[in-house]
């Protein structure tokens, strides 16, 4: 029987969550716009999330706090990340979970990533309509999702996506 847990990242998590991100993304992963957004941001606290299989770290997931143009009150979800040898277990799904129900409760109203709607469209990550919200390099519009946590906040969000430190 495994036991699966999910705790807040430390800073002895970070060699570890780094070489999964290696593994799943490549050396390609620091070009990419998302990336890009977040580089020299710290990710919110409380809402670094790594998850444990019975002891040992596999999975991690991140959000930073982003203004949308002028307004502040949205979170870039990434990167999430699980080791290959257990990817497809539902620990993905558990930190993805998990953080969008803390970021709610911290007061975050939308979350923003670049990724699949196959795979994020189950928390309820939609396609962002063209043009509403732009990030500061190239994506594809179809991978460019959102969420609202609260009702009505994608309604008024518009403009480019530029990160920022959270004060918690």
């Amino acid at each position: 029987m495994t036991s699966f847990e999910i705790r807040l990242e430390t800073a002895a998590d970070a060699p570890a969550l780094s070489k999964l991100s290696a593994q799943a993304f490549g050396p390609g992963r620091f070009a990419r716009t998302a990336y890009r957004v977040r580089e020299g941001v710290p990710p919110v606290p409380g809402l670094s999330l790594t998850g444990w299989l019975d002891g040992v770290l596999v999975g991690g997931v991140r959000f930073t706090a982003v203004m949308l143009g002028k307004r502040n009150g949205g979170a870039l979800l990434g990167p999430l990340v699980v080791d290959p040898a257990v990817k497809g277990k539902g620990y993905g799904k558990a930190l993805v979970s998990e953080g969008l129900t803390r970021a709610k409760a911290q007061g975050f109203g939308l979350v923003l990533l670049v990724g699949d709607v196959p795979y994020y469209g189950r928390f309820g990550f939609a396609p962002v309509p063209p043009g509403k919200i732009t990030l500061p390099g190239p994506v594809d519009p179809g991978r460019l999702l959102a969420v609202e946590l609260e009702p009505g906040v994608l309604d008024g969000a518009a403009g480019q996506v530029a990160a920022h430190a959270h004060a918690s």
